[in-house]
């Protein structure tokens, strides 16, 4: 009796964890609701999302503007666009971060101080759009596909996350008996450094590419000429800005999507292939979040 009166006694709720559970059930439907709103609105007929209301379910269920972006190929090819700048960012950036955070995890490093500094310093000040636009203008780059590569293809941000979770997770000690038995460091980043930041690597990794994936004004910005380097993000921006126009100037409504369903759409379009690869990642990116929260 004493035995399961003590297992009772652990189980029990107090009123910490009854608010604890209830932040956490608010904040998740926060987060939940209005993408179950965005779903259900571009799935609704327009007559319905006109009059307010759909709120959690379709009603009149109408996948016309989902059918008006399929319809278009160029959703295609920049949706391949998307992805090619996606995979080349976040590639680009994983290694400059790592060869860059490496060192500086080295305590003797003459000048590590300076440089971490230089590269937090990056953080608070910039040029601005205006001297970004005339360095991408001078290197000839624009309305190539490195616009749109190079200029997000690093993040202090990450490179000082990185550098905190190397110093906090691998002793010391490791890294010299590697050493003692003849490993450079090339070969200890390879072998001993990366495989056990798995989690932090996956973090930073989900970083650069829905920093990516998302991004669509610097893409306004450098891609003027060549259409066909339009990531989706952009391309949805002008199919939704053209919708409007087109309600604005009275065409023929009766078969014109509304551009509230066809934003919902295009919000739906574009964010499902990112939430797809995230259950893949989310085991390491839970671990590497709290990694990167506790460790100084």
């Amino acid at each position: 009796m004493a035995k399961n009166a003590s297992y009772f006694q652990q189980k029990r709720f107090d009123k910490w964890d009854v608010l604890i559970y209830g932040f956490i059930l608010l904040t998740s439907l926060a987060c939940l609701i209005p993408f179950l709103h965005v779903v259900a609105k571009s799935m609704s007929d327009n007559a319905y999302v006109l009059a307010n209301k759909v709120f959690l379910w379709p009603k009149g269920w109408n996948f016309e503007a989902y059918a008006k972006v399929l319809a278009d190929k160029s959703i295609v090819r920049s949706l391949y666009v998307t992805i090619i700048i996606t995979l080349l960012t976040t590639a680009i950036g994983m290694i400059v971060t790592i060869c860059a955070a490496y060192p500086l995890t080295k305590r003797d490093l003459a000048g590590s101080k300076v440089i971490t500094f230089l590269f937090m310093f990056t953080m608070f000040f910039s040029g601005g759009l205006i001297p970004a636009y005339l360095l991408i203008s001078e290197l000839g780059m624009l309305d190539t596909i490195w616009s749109l590569v190079l200029p997000t293809a690093f993040s202090a941000f990450n490179l000082l996350i990185l550098r905190s979770s190397i110093r906090g997770t691998i002793p010391e000690s490791l890294e010299e008996s590697a050493r003692i038995d003849g490993a450079s460091h090339i070969r200890i980043l390879i072998s001993m450094v990366l495989p056990l930041s798995k989690p932090i690597m996956a973090t930073l990794a989900l970083f650069y590419a829905v920093g990516r994936w998302n991004g669509y004004m610097d893409a306004l910005f450098y891609i003027k000429q060549n259409v066909d380097l339009r990531p989706l993000q952009l391309k949805l921006y002008y199919l939704v800005v053209q919708a409007s126009e087109a309600v604005q100037i009275e065409m023929v409504v009766t078969d014109l999507t509304n551009p509230e369903v066809l934003k919902a759409a295009c919000v739906v379009f574009a964010t499902v292939p990112i939430l797809l690869v995230y259950p893949f990642l989310q085991k390491y990116f839970v671990q590497g979040v709290m990694l990167g929260s506790v460790k100084g």
